[in-house]
């Protein structure tokens, strides 16, 4: 029995009563249910993050959720992640546990209360086993440590600002920072967006005020802009690498077009097979590239969106999260773009010297089947003519065998004494008649038959 479904409940004289409605859509709960999925995780400084997301098949996002099963049972988790699961967040005791799956990577945060001696240099991702860590599926795209730190207050009240040199040298081996003030002046974030030795990038966020629901928001904003910048970034070398196979399909393109203007009907078998090798040729690169240029395009539009969302005020003398996207990656993706625009266009092209070809190919058959038809044609009256001539003979050779007959006759008459009549005079006089009569009745046959025929 299929169970009533609630509308919105009615409070009435104290009394919570809920309507029934028709069956639920089988994915209603699930769909309804999806806009609370992997809410942020409320973050209070100090702390330190350590983050790391990987590529994989299906097979390996699969392997990914019974690698965090295994990691929940080591730690005695209350609560295991279901099979099918696509994010799991558990408190470990030792550290805490965000685990999600998406399209094409799994993405795993480990939390760590405390700043420690050095919070990149003591990570938080020290608090997981070595040898689990190591065993997750999947290549590495992005892996960050991340520190979020108090201000502190300056004397006299106040937030002290920031000693940029101080923090470069210190966390960011001197590299150039890039930086911003985020969530409304209540936080700054600062990266340089290095791997250092240690295979992870860093990220230090300082709380000017932020809640724990915002720096939550923060830091998991920061880490997706480096996910999707590393994941837009793959179809790059993708393209470069498509751009001089495209150049040359695009010459043997123009050398068969060429060679379509003066070819005659014996060359058409050639153009055609070489056309249409280059076509499977476009088609196949077509089909093991498209994935990857439409999710550049998607993973793109993710980082400006998540970069919007920081809400990011400009600090003197570092640029912005959404200045260096734009001159870094923004001209990445318009490559990308390009080639796959320029993919497309070549496509179409061939599709266009095909249906010429084509069409020239279906005007030599028809003139070919022209060619033979009137040839046939020429056959048929020529086989007419000596049906007539045929005819002819035949018409003779009947007269000749019944004038025959009919002079047997008049002589056997003759001798019978019946009538004096000369066999010769009645042969003579029956030729005219019984050709008239044979040539009537071959006549008529043939205008049966035809007549049958039609």
């Amino acid at each position: 029995m299929e169970r009533p479904s609630a509308s919105v409940d009615e409070q009435a004289g104290g009394t919570l009563r809920a309507a029934v409605l028709p069956r639920d859509h089988p994915q209603r709960l699930a769909l309804n249910d999806e806009v609370h999925a992997r809410p942020p995780e409320s973050l209070a400084a100090p702390l330190r993050a350590s983050y790391v997301a990987l590529l994989g098949d299906a097979a390996e996002r699969e392997a990914s959720l019974d690698a965090v099963r295994d990691l929940a049972q080591r730690f005695g988790a209350a609560a295991l992640p279901q099979p099918g699961a696509n994010h799991y967040s558990a408190d470990l005791g030792a550290f805490r546990l965000r685990w999600e799956r998406h399209s094409e990577f799994t993405r795993c945060m480990v939390v760590t209360p405390g700043l420690g001696a050095d919070p990149f240099l003591d990570p938080a991702i020290a608090a997981v086993p070595a040898d689990w860590l190591a065993a997750l599926p999947g290549e590495v795209v992005t892996a960050v440590h991340a520190a979020l730190v108090p201000s502190g207050a300056a004397p006299g009240g106040g937030v002290p600002p920031p000693d940029l040199d101080a923090i470069s040298a210190r966390h960011f081996s001197g590299h150039q920072l890039i930086g911003t003030r985020v969530v409304g002046d209540r936080g700054e974030a600062f990266t340089d967006l290095h791997i250092h030795p240690d295979g992870f990038g860093r990220i230090l966020v300082r709380d000017r005020g932020m809640t724990p629901s915002q720096s939550g928001r923060v830091l998991q904003r920061l880490f997706e802009i480096e996910t999707y910048r590393i994941l837009a970034l793959l179809a790059f070398p993708v393209a470069k690498d498509l751009s001089p196979f495209l150049g040359a399909r695009e010459r043997a393109l123009s050398e068969i077009a060429t060679a379509l203007i003066g070819a005659g009907e014996a060359d058409e078998a050639a153009l055609h097979e070489r056309l249409t090798r280059l076509a499977a040729e476009i088609e196949s690169r077509e089909a093991a590239n498209l994935f990857r240029f439409g999710a550049a395009a998607a993973y793109y539009d993710l980082v400006r969106r998540r970069i919007r969302e920081l809400r990011e005020a400009r600090m003197e003398g570092l640029q912005t999260f959404e200045e260096f996207t734009e001159r870094r990656l923004a001209p990445a993706v318009a490559t990308c773009a390009a080639v796959a625009r320029r993919q497309e266009a070549l496509s179409e092209r061939v599709a266009r010297v095909t249906q010429l070809l084509s069409t020239r190919v279906e005007i030599s058959r028809e003139r070919q089947a022209f060619a033979v038809l009137a040839s046939m044609n020429r056959r048929a009256q020529l086989q007419l003519r000596l049906q007539q001539t045929v005819e002819g003979l035949s018409v003779a050779a009947i007269t000749y065998y019944v004038v025959g007959l009919v002079g047997y006759a008049a002589k056997g008459l003759s001798d019978a004494g019946v009538r004096r009549l000369d066999p010769e005079i009645a042969m003579g006089a029956a030729v005219p008649v019984v050709a008239a009569l044979v040539a009537l009745g071959m006549r008529r046959a043939r205008h049966v038959i035809t007549r049958k025929g039609e």
